[in-house]
């Protein structure tokens, strides 16, 4: 099933036949494929023409660094003169993974809608990832697509200017849908980008998550150690796909992020 957040209300669409939801807090229930799977099974077809918007309501957003080797290989290179090349690979090996506060929900873009990068950087990319929509309880109850808007240049003069480089408006975006299933993800699901430039492709790669390092469920717990969530919580489970380092992000950039069984995600470089 993909539940779509519009500006009216949740829509289902469960093998191509939508239905209205006007559960308020929908996203945050930790019986949300029981509840959703019950409901579309007597709920009338309801087409809707309403805008999508993300598919975030009151959770924060969080996010997994170092999950990828390619990841871990490119914070290494970018943070070489700040010292930072052992860390990085301490961190990819280590048995704590590297978890840190992304977004709230009013930072956070939808489909169709621009994401921005820093006035006070130079080098700046996309991070496509998949997304886990997380219960209250830490069950994962969803997957939808994400982009971890990053300042390289930022993240690279100093790790702890981390925040600065991950962390502003409209530094994330997530959506269009949220695969709402009980199975896991296969691990050859593969995550795609595309970056065009005045109706041109200047980047384009895959990934499948079989090449992610942690399970997200391993993520998932150590974010749920000591630390409550009582709307629930995004997941950014970090990337494998990093572009050349001598590409940066311009405006009027298009990003689009496909990943199997969701769909893709676009925005537009502010």
């Amino acid at each position: 099933m993909l539940l779509y957040r519009t500006d009216t209300r949740w829509l289902l669409d469960v093998d191509g036949r939508p239905v209205a939801v006007t559960e308020p807090s929908l996203s945050t229930r930790d019986d949300l494929y029981d509840y959703l799977a019950e409901f579309a099974r007597t709920a009338p077809a309801a087409p809707e023409t309403a805008r999508i918007l993300a598919p975030i309501e009151s959770q924060e957003v969080w996010a997994a660094g170092v999950t990828y080797y390619r990841s871990r290989t490119a914070r290494m290179a970018e943070s070489e003169a700040a010292g930072g090349t052992s860390f990085y690979d301490r961190v990819y090996h280590a048995e704590r993974p590297e978890l840190f506060f992304k977004a709230t929900p009013h930072r956070v873009a939808g489909p169709g809608e621009h994401v921005r990068i820093r006035r006070d950087s130079k080098w700046n990319v996309p991070e496509p990832e998949l997304a886990l929509l997380i219960s209250p309880r830490g069950g994962i109850t969803g997957y939808t697509i994400g982009n971890d808007m990053s300042s390289r240049d930022i993240e690279g003069e100093n790790p702890l200017y981390l925040p600065q480089a991950k962390v502003y408006d409209r530094s994330c975006a997530l959506g269009p849908a949220i695969l709402v299933t009980r199975d896991p993800l296969p691990p050859a699901t593969n995550i795609r980008i595309d970056i065009l430039r005045a109706g041109a492709s200047v980047f384009q790669d895959s990934t499948t998550l079989e090449k992610m390092k942690r399970r997200p469920e391993e993520l998932v717990e150590y974010l749920y150690r000591e630390n409550s969530f009582p709307h629930g919580c995004f997941l950014l489970t970090g990337t494998g796909i990093v572009p050349p380092d001598g590409f940066t992000l311009a405006s009027g950039d298009e990003i689009a992020i496909s990943i199997d069984g969701i769909g893709t995600l676009r925005n537009t470089v502010a």
